[in-house]
């Protein structure tokens, strides 16, 4: 007799075909998964330490910033320090001018000149005087030419006195003091001054 199956083997395989796909694509659908989760760690891992590294370099330039500032802060105060030194030097130097520069004044004086005012400006001297002859005028240039310690002597002007002698000459003239420090531009702006009518 012959055997008949009446079941629904074709339903049967069919879903017994599903399940293999399903199970099949949920197999591949979480090798997929693994896979970005992994690639995705991956890359992160190297993110973080990018940053990690980005933050050193941060710090270290932080650091070396602070450290550039401290030598930016030396450096200004050696300046300074080189400046004072340097006064104090121009300071010693000109400590005794104004005694040096009498001295040197009663030197280079010729008889049948007579100063009337000496004014000292920062490195400059200004003279103001009597004289009996051009020659002694030209005769101080010389001496003050040949000076240590004084230079540039320029004869402002020379005129016929209204006094009382009419043989003298009123003149004035200015010099330099080698070596001296700038003191015109001073705060006090003092001014000394010898001599008078």
């Amino acid at each position: 007799m012959p055997h008949i199956n009446l079941l629904p083997w074709r339903e049967e395989a069919k879903r017994l075909q599903q399940q293999q796909y399903l199970s099949i694509l949920a197999f591949l659908a979480l090798v997929t998964f693994l896979v970005f989760f992994l690639i995705s760690t991956y890359f992160q891992a190297r993110i973080d330490g990018q940053i990690a590294r980005n933050q050193y370099l941060t710090n270290e330039i932080k650091v070396l910033d602070t450290k550039i500032a401290e030598i930016n802060t030396l450096e200004q105060k050696k300046k300074d320090l080189i400046q004072r030194m340097r006064l104090i030097e121009q300071l010693q130097k000109s400590r005794n001018v104004g005694t040096q520069v009498l001295d040197e004044m009663a030197k280079i004086v010729p008889s049948g000149i007579y100063l009337v005012k000496l004014e000292k400006r920062g490195p400059e001297l200004f003279i103001e005087g009597k004289s009996e002859s051009n020659n002694h005028l030209a005769n101080m240039i010389r001496e003050v030419q040949s000076s240590e310690l004084l230079t540039d002597a320029e004869l402002e002007s020379i005129t016929a006195s209204n006094g009382d002698n009419k043989l003298l000459s009123d003149f004035k003239m200015s010099l330099r003091i080698k070596g001296l420090i700038d003191d015109a531009d001073k705060a006090d702006g003092k001014r000394t001054t010898v001599g008078g009518r």
